[in-house]
C-alpha cells in the first residue's frame, strides 16, 4: 500500500469509509461482517479508518472500538463531531441534529472516545459546519480538544475554501472531507486549490459515486426503501436512467486501461493531486480487496483527459443533494 500525508500522520494511499457497515445504504450488515471488513482492509495495509458519531447513531464507533482496539497504535483513526442523534421528542426516538456549540461539540467527543474505546482521536472532524455558530467558534472549541489530548487534529467536512480559510485561521486544519468523483466535481471550483495551498489533505468520500461509477447498480427502484440515495436527485428513475448512458464509454475506458470500472474510479482520484486521498466503503470483502487495488492502477495524461470530458457537472443529470441536504451543507459555490 502506498502513503500519503494527512496532517501530522503517513497513511494509506486509500482509507476506509466505515459508514456503510452501520448506516445509510439500508439494513447494516452484521458485526461478524463488519469486522471480516475492518481486519481484512487491516491486513491490506489501509491505516486510514474514518467514522462518525452519526453513522448508526453510535453503532458505526463502537464496531470500531472493538474492532480495532488492538491494533490502534498501527492506524489513523477518524471521527467526527457536530451531527449527531437525539431524542428531540422525547419519545427514545434519535434524529439527526447538526450543532455545533462548543458545549456539544466537548460532550460529543467525550462519547466517541468511549465507543472508539481510545484516549485519542487522532483526526477529529467538524461533520457539518452549524451555520447558527461562527466556524471560529466551533473550531476554537475543537483546538481546546487538541490542547487537551483528547484529539490529535482537526478536520472539516462539506465545507467551501472561504470558509476553510476562516477556520485555518482560528487552528491548523489537517483534513477536508467532502464527496469528490467524476461525477461530484464541485471541490474543483476552489476547494482543492485551497487545500494544496495550506497544506491540507482533501479526503474524498464516495469516490465510485455512491456505486454508480462501479457498473453495479442498474435499477435504482430495487434500492433499500431506507437507502439515502432514494432522496438524492441523480438516483431519481428517470435522471438515472439518463446517467446511465454515460456508462458504455467509461466501461470502455477502464477496459482500455486493464481496470475494474471502481479501480478506475478510484485510480482517477489518486491521479488528481497527491493530496487527495480516497475512502471508498463497503461491505464486501471481494470490493474491498478490488478497490485497494486501484494503487496500482496507470493512467496515462490523455486517458485523463478523456475521462474528464466523458463524466462531469455538464453530463450528469441531477444534483447531488436535494434542497434540505443542500441547504445544510457549505459546498456548493467551493
Amino acid at each position: 500500500m502506498h502513503h500519503r500525508t494527512l496532517g501530522p500522520f503517513q497513511v494509506s494511499a486509500i482509507g476506509l469509509g466505515c459508514m456503510n457497515l452501520s448506516h445509510a445504504y439500508g439494513t447494516p450488515v452484521s458485526a461478524e461482517q463488519g469486522e471480516r471488513v475492518l481486519l481484512s482492509a487491516l491486513d491490506a495495509g489501509v491505516t486510514l479508518f474514518d467514522t462518525a458519531t452519526l453513522y448508526g447513531f453510535g453503532a458505526n464507533e463502537t464496531l470500531l472500538g472493538r474492532v480495532l482496539k488492538p491494533h490502534r497504535q498501527k492506524i489513523t483513526l477518524a471521527s467526527k463531531c457536530g451531527m449527531q442523534g437525539v431524542d428531540v421528542n422525547g419519545d427514545g426516538k434519535l434524529v439527526r441534529v447538526i450543532d455545533g456549540r462548543p458545549a456539544s461539540l466537548r460532550k460529543t467527543c467525550e462519547d466517541s472516545l468511549r465507543r472508539l474505546q481510545t484516549d485519542v482521536i487522532d483526526l477529529y472532524y467538524l461533520h457539518r459546519w452549524d451555520k447558527t455558530v461562527p466556524v471560529e467558534e466551533s473550531v476554537g472549541a475543537l483546538g481546546e480538544l487538541v490542547r487537551k489530548g483528547y484529539i490529535r487534529s482537526i478536520g472539516l467536512s462539506e465545507v467551501s475554501a472561504a470558509t476553510l480559510r476562516r477556520a485555518h485561521a482560528e487552528h491548523p486544519i489537517a483534513a477536508l472531507q467532502t464527496e469528490y468523483s467524476l461525477w461530484t466535481r464541485n471541490p474543483e471550483i476552489a476547494v482543492l486549490d485551497a487545500c494544496k495551498e495550506l497544506g491540507v489533505a482533501f479526503v474524498a468520500f464516495s469516490p465510485v459515486a455512491r456505486g454508480f461509477l462501479c457498473n453495479t447498480l442498474t435499477e435504482v427502484t430495487t434500492l433499500d426503501p431506507k437507502d439515502i440515495r432514494r432522496a438524492m436527485p441523480r438516483f431519481a428513475p428517470d435522471n438515472y436512467a439518463a446517467n446511465l448512458q454515460l456508462l458504455p464509454a467509461y466501461l470502455q475506458v477502464a477496459q482500455d486501461v486493464g481496470c475494474t470500472p471502481a479501480q478506475l474510479a478510484i485510480a482517477w482520484l489518486l491521479h488528481r493531486g497527491e493530496h487527495i486521498i480516497p475512502i471508498p466503503g463497503t461491505t464486501s470483502l471481494s470490493h474491498l480487496t478490488e478497490d485497494l487495488e486501484a494503487v496500482n492502477v496507470t493512467i496515462d495524461a490523455a486517458t485523463m483527459d478523456r475521462l474528464d470530458a466523458l463524466i462531469n457537472q455538464k453530463t450528469v443529470v441531477g444534483s447531488r443533494y436535494n434542497v434540505q441536504s443542500n441547504s445544510e451543507v457549505d459546498t456548493e459555490n467551493f
